[in-house]
């Protein structure tokens, strides 16, 4: 009986040795589970990035609205604005008395926005109910280039036989003034009166633009 009740004993004591080695499982176990919160903070830090990958977005939208606003700066400027040669629609024209009978100064100012250069003569037509006049040059004169900054103004000389002879003579009231390498014209209002005849039109001549300067 004594031998039965110690294997009793000894069997019970297995068991519960049995017992709380499965308990020491367990607590494995919910060890083990922490790893999921682990996952959960990595990912919680990988949400940083996600914040950092947002604001890369937001980002490339900040560089597209910039070269959106930036495309204006694309469009190609004119040559006045460059800073290159005087453009027709950049000037402003008008006449001025010269130094002398059978002399008009023709002023040429910038308008523009920046500064520009002409060298060379211009053309010009004085034109009337009478016909029509080209100017030609008057050499022997030195050609020099004319930086004019905004609002800035130059002029070339127009010159004609004025008519002394006491008839009616030959009456334009227009001049169609083309300034150096330019192709557009610009039209303004002129009085000039020379005698008729078929030398008078030879004597009308125009100087290189600045050479009064």
């Amino acid at each position: 009986m004594r031998l039965r009740k110690t294997s009793v004993v000894i069997a019970a004591a297995v068991a519960a040795a049995l017992s709380l080695t499965a308990c020491g499982g367990e607590d494995g176990s919910d060890t083990g589970a922490a790893a999921p919160a682990r996952a959960e903070t990595s990912a919680g830090s990988g949400s940083p990035s996600g914040a950092g990958a947002a604001t890369a977005t937001e980002g490339s939208g900040v560089g597209d609205g910039q070269a959106s606003a930036s495309a204006p700066a694309s469009e190609a400027p004119s040559a006045s604005s460059a800073g290159g040669i005087c453009r027709t629609p950049d000037l402003s024209f008008s006449s001025s008395g010269g130094m002398a009978e059978g002399e008009v100064l023709i002023n040429l100012e910038n308008t523009g926005s920046a500064s520009c250069s002409m060298h060379g003569f211009p053309g010009l037509d004085l034109t009337g109910k009478d016909g029509t006049v080209s100017a030609e040059r008057n050499g022997g004169r030195s050609v020099p280039t004319v930086t004019l900054a905004p609002g800035e103004r130059t002029n070339f000389s127009l010159y004609f036989p004025p008519n002394t002879s006491g008839g009616s003579g030959v009456t334009f009231t227009s001049a169609v003034v083309t300034p150096p390498d330019e192709t557009r014209s610009h039209t303004m209002s002129l009085s000039v009166n020379i005698p008729a005849g078929s030398g008078s039109a030879s004597r009308v001549t125009v100087t290189p633009v600045g050479s009064g300067k």
